[in-house]
């Protein structure tokens, strides 16, 4: 495919790709080969579009299609859902949605909250993917304007008794997954100081092919503070701020959207996982929560799994306005990378400001306090597209609307059968002692305080119960009013591989209980009393 490849006579990597008269199994080995993990029909889509303008892509407009149009970054098999069951549903306590959900607490403050999967990085590289994971979290609710209180971890792994014989070819064993995770989490929440207060441990062979590693974040906030993800003026300047980019993490949100193959697995383990940084990520914290105190930003939004290449067009549009971008002032951890690593790269601990010009000297003498790289790099513009300079030369000019729309798509889904269930009761035991014994010493059963002990879950916190990590997680943050944050995991195991939609609702009912008898009026936590428990769990149901 080489010749559809051709270099530009530029001082830098600069390539047009041609599409115009590419066939379909020309276009799949495009995508294959620059690793889009984009199908056929979303490569003639881009075909079209060029056809349309009357010009061809270059490689860094190709892969920032390839990461924006990712399952990861646009949702494109379950935004048809959302849009029908999720986004609809309006609630006067909720004040934004945005990278999280924001939540009022009372008149004054909020509360942030975001749950997220790192599966596929967590399989390959249990522990980046679980420490990026945390990571990415805490960025979301920090982008709302909201300083992190508390982590939760629910994970799901295979029996860490499995026989290695019985395991697939290039399937990791779930002890050393289990391991790296549980180093991972720890090693990020404790080095970062944000405590670890719930979630579960599992282990059920439907888990062997893939872990589940969840992770959640809960913020606090006075709402004065609060910041949207988006540009609110054709004057706002963009303020890349954190860690320096490089080329850990390309093509990690493409790799995650797809299924675990051979060479997807290969592609992982040679940089795709991103390399956090917690000591970085404590002091980011801190600029951006005072920038944010002092009313100095217009929009905030955290450089994830979608890097340079969505956060700055998914803020502009959501303010209604387009980009420029200049790539050479972005601060780099290597030379040599050409301007599409750049742009699509997912190094961690990055975020992006939008500030007015009167604002920008501000900002940048708070987070030279901290000892935080803060650079200008780019702008808003009036037109809705995303225009991209690397060497004075433009190499990528993408109209907003349809680079960040990405496909929907309405996947076929049947209602499955469910096994038939044996009815027959166990023979009674002759020895209920070892039996129980038996019982209690089951990995999903026996206690987890051997994982539990080694994450901080104190700190930042007024606590009103212990971590269980089992079916009782709820915690609880407090203004010294008797007031708190409650925060319940409900799941159950192996069942959602049976039926996934009614199992999700029973999820939400094993996890409302637990809150409704320590929750007090609306969703606030009452020391004093019990609250109206039918309505607030009809609410948590519905969350």
């Amino acid at each position: 495919m080489d010749e559809r490849l051709v270099r530009r006579s530029a001082p830098f990597p600069l390539y047009d790709v041609v599409l115009g008269d590419a066939s379909a199994p020309q276009l799949a080995q495009l995508s294959e080969r620059m690793g889009l993990a984009l199908s056929v029909d979303e490569m003639r889509r881009i075909q079209e579009h060029f056809r349309r303008i009357g010009r061809e892509p270059t490689d860094i407009e190709l892969q920032s299609l390839g990461q924006a149009w990712s399952e990861h970054c646009c949702y494109k098999s379950s935004k048809v859902v959302l849009k029908e069951f999720i986004f609809p549903v309006q609630a006067p306590y909720v004040i934004d949605r945005g990278d999280a959900g924001v939540v009022e607490f009372d008149e004054d403050h909020a509360y942030a909250l975001r749950i997220e999967s790192h599966n596929h990085p967590s399989a390959i590289e249990p522990y980046g993917g679980a420490n990026t994971g945390i990571g990415g979290i805490l960025r979301d609710v920090l982008a709302m304007g909201a300083q992190p209180i508390a982590l939760a971890d629910p994970l799901h792994f295979g029996p860490l008794d499995y026989p290695l014989d019985k395991l697939s070819k290039g399937t990791r064993h779930p002890k050393y997954l289990f391991g790296g995770v549980v180093a991972g989490i720890r090693d990020y929440g404790n080095r970062v100081g944000i405590p670890t207060v719930a979630g579960c441990i599992v282990f059920e062979e439907g888990y062997l092919g893939n872990v589940v590693v969840n992770v959640a974040c809960v913020g606090f906030a006075k709402k004065s503070q609060l910041v949207r993800n988006r540009a609110t003026s054709v004057r706002d300047v963009f303020i890349l701020c954190g860690g320096k980019t490089g080329r850990d993490g390309i093509h990690g949100v493409t790799y995650a959207s797809g299924d675990l193959t051979d060479r997807a697995v290969r592609d992982w383990e040679t940089g795709a996982v991103q390399l956090g940084d917690p000591i970085l990520k404590e002091p980011l914290i801190h600029a951006c929560i005072e920038s944010a105190q002092a009313g100095l930003l217009a929009g905030m939004k955290d450089l994830g799994g979608g890097g340079l290449s969505c956060v700055v067009g998914e803020l502009a549009l959501a303010g209604g306005f387009g980009a420029e971008v200049d790539l050479e002032k972005v601060p780099l951890k290597e030379e040599g990378l050409a301007p599409w690593e750049i742009w699509v790269s997912e190094s961690q601990e990055r975020m992006m400001l939008a500030v007015l010009p009167e604002n920008v000297e501000k900002v940048l003498r708070i987070f030279e306090l901290y000892d935080v790289p803060a650079t200008v790099i780019g702008r808003t513009i009036p037109k809705k597209s995303c225009r991209v300079l690397y060497g004075g030369t433009v190499v990528l000019e993408l109209d907003l609307e349809f680079y960040t729309a990405g496909p929907e798509y309405t996947r076929d889904y049947r209602p499955p059968s469910p096994p038939r269930a044996d009815l027959r009761l166990p023979p009674e035991p002759r020895d209920y002692r070892t039996t129980i014994l038996r019982l209690l010493a089951a990995p999903n059963i026996a206690s987890k305080e051997y994982v539990i002990r080694q994450s901080d879950h104190e700190r930042h916190c007024d606590r009103l119960d212990v971590p269980h990590h089992v079916d009782r997680p709820v915690r609880g943050w407090s203004d010294r009013s008797g007031r708190g944050v409650p925060q319940s995991r409900g799941g159950r195991s192996a069942a959602p591989c049976v039926d996934e939609l009614s199992e999700l609702r029973k999820s939400g009912e094993t996890g409302s209980p637990l809150v409704i008898p320590r929750s007090g009026p609306g969703d606030r936590i009452d020391r004093k009393g019990l609250g109206p428990a039918d309505s607030l769990r009809k609410r948590l149901v519905l969350q």
